[in-house]
């Protein structure tokens, strides 16, 4: 029998709800491309319920006990006596969310013999170190496009958040004021705009689909070029690298995987070749930004705004000067953790669980490491050191 510890987030601050805005979520069967929507045999839970928090557990609890499998579930997952590292030594598995990741380094890899498999609740593996995965022998999966659309509408909102400049403008309203002029001074129009994404996979490709209604023009960079005909109906102008194409973007947008190619990308040198006034969106992840630069930017006015919801560390100390900084827009790292997503996602834990209790191949798409090498979505997405 396996030990599962299962790291999620706290529940809200009033407790587990007992009833929902909504009595049902849309049924979403596949994603664009053709891939189906996770597949469990069942499921233990009702869609639309919260499920991403520790009384939620993913919805795991009766399905992994009824076979004898042990569960822990928590959210202490920081320092030496956390209830992860206590209860990591004879893990089998380990399932964590982007938003609340239980960062699996290579010492706590090390400290693990018994660890075999860890699992994305959502999309992102770079919580976990995958070179160290690899010499581990462990299989990396995550629950790719469970949460992808979702990630992409958090990005429309946050251009249009910041170009409208709609936070300060609704903060006029609760404190009570009226000066339109002191709201619009910030406020441009998104129509006519260059609008650029740095990577176009599955949320990028998505966020160029919904903005193109707003007729802006739309620019991408990618290591793989999109096809001919994609290009031609979303009318894309495509760039070598991000260097090359965020000169001529008034918003960009960065939708890529961490990995040592993109780590620290927006740094002073790259902020320093936009365009003044530049809109910068990231939900992907913090790391691809450099932490301090991004705050001189938008103090100097190099950045018109900046907003995200991806941070390092995840969660963010109370001083991060990211809470603090200018013109910014950002929220806590929620863009893919929706209650819908939640279904999905936590639908796909359970399918991947099913097959490698069952010893059946998980599916390609949902393998990030395997077999001693990078493997499905992760061959595709990632890099390694090694």
């Amino acid at each position: 029998m396996a030990k599962i510890i299962c790291v999620l987030y706290d529940d809200p601050a009033d407790g587990h709800p007992t009833s929902y805005a909504r009595d049902d979520i849309p049924t979403i069967n596949g994603y664009p491309g053709g891939q189906t929507a996770p597949t469990p045999k069942a499921v233990d839970f009702t869609p639309g319920e919260l499920l991403g928090s520790v009384s939620g557990e993913l919805g795991l609890r009766e399905f992994l006990e009824s076979q004898g499998h042990t569960l822990v579930v928590t959210s202490d997952k920081e320092g030496p006596d956390s209830v992860l590292d206590r209860e990591l030594a004879d893990a089998d598995v380990v399932i964590s969310q982007p938003f609340w990741p239980a960062y699996l380094t290579p010492e706590r890899i090390a400290e693990a013999p018994n660890l075999k498999l860890a699992i994305t609740a959502g999309i992102g593996s770079d919580h976990v170190d995958l070179d160290a995965a690899i010499k581990h022998g462990m299989t990396v999966a995550e629950v790719t496009y469970s949460n992808s659309i979702s990630v992409a509408e958090h990005v429309v909102m946050m251009i249009l958040g910041l170009v409208r400049n709609y936070l300060p403008s609704h903060q006029v309203v609760l404190d009570g004021g009226w000066n339109v002029a002191d709201c619009v001074a910030r406020s441009y129009d998104l129509e006519g705009m260059h609008v650029g994404t740095v990577a176009a996979g599955r949320i990028g490709t998505a966020v160029l689909r919904r903005l193109k209604p707003f007729d802006v023009n739309l620019h991408y960079t990618d290591r793989h070029r999109l096809p001919e005909s994609v290009e031609r109906e979303l009318n894309l102008t495509f760039h070598p690298s991000a260097a090359d194409m965020v000169p001529h973007c008034d918003v960009v947008t960065i939708n890529a995987p961490l990995h040592p190619e993109t780590e620290g990308l927006f740094g002073e040198k790259l902020l320093s070749t936009m365009k003044r006034g530049t809109y910068l969106i990231n939900t992907a992840r913090a790391k691809i930004a450099d932490r301090d630069a991004i705050v001189k930017a938008l103090e100097s006015g190099q950045l018109a705004g900046y907003a995200g919801d991806v941070w390092y560390p995840q969660p963010a100390p109370a001083d991060h000067p990211w809470r603090t900084m200018p013109h910014h827009g950002m929220t806590p790292h929620i863009s893919g953790s929706t209650l819908s997503a939640q279904t999905r996602y936590a639908a796909g834990t359970r399918e991947i669980l099913e097959s490698w209790f069952a010893g059946t191949p998980i599916r390609d798409e949902y393998l990030i490491v395997d077999g001693g090498r990078l493997a499905g979505a992760g061959a595709h997405s990632y890099s390694t050191r090694v």
